[in-house]
């Protein structure tokens, strides 16, 4: 067992751990938050995709972010360091997907 021990990201099946639109943190409520901001845009939205969420340092880190919570869309870091509301969100993953 890690120093942390085991994360959801770890846990989680092959489809959500390859999913193009991730939540980058460590699991803390801010993280949290993004994560079903996203959710709920995404759902809006009325994409059906699921949404990833990377715990990992090391993978946080190979993606330049030196500062959680970060979201992740087709591999690029369209936020980075700030909770994002349902409305952002959204914004940022029509942006993305433009």
């Amino acid at each position: 067992m890690g120093l942390f021990g085991k994360k959801k990201a770890d846990a989680a099946g092959p489809e959500e751990a390859n999913a193009s639109i991730k939540v980058l943190g460590s699991g803390c409520a801010k993280c949290n938050a993004l994560e079903e901001s996203v959710r709920r845009a995404i759902a809006e939205l009325g994409w059906t995709e699921p949404v990833g969420h990377v715990t990992d340092f090391g993978q946080i880190a190979a993606y330049g972010v030196m500062s959680t919570p970060a979201l992740v869309v087709d591999g690029k870091v369209v936020s980075a360091g700030r909770l994002l509301t349902q409305e952002e969100a959204k914004a940022l993953l029509l942006q993305a997907r433009g």
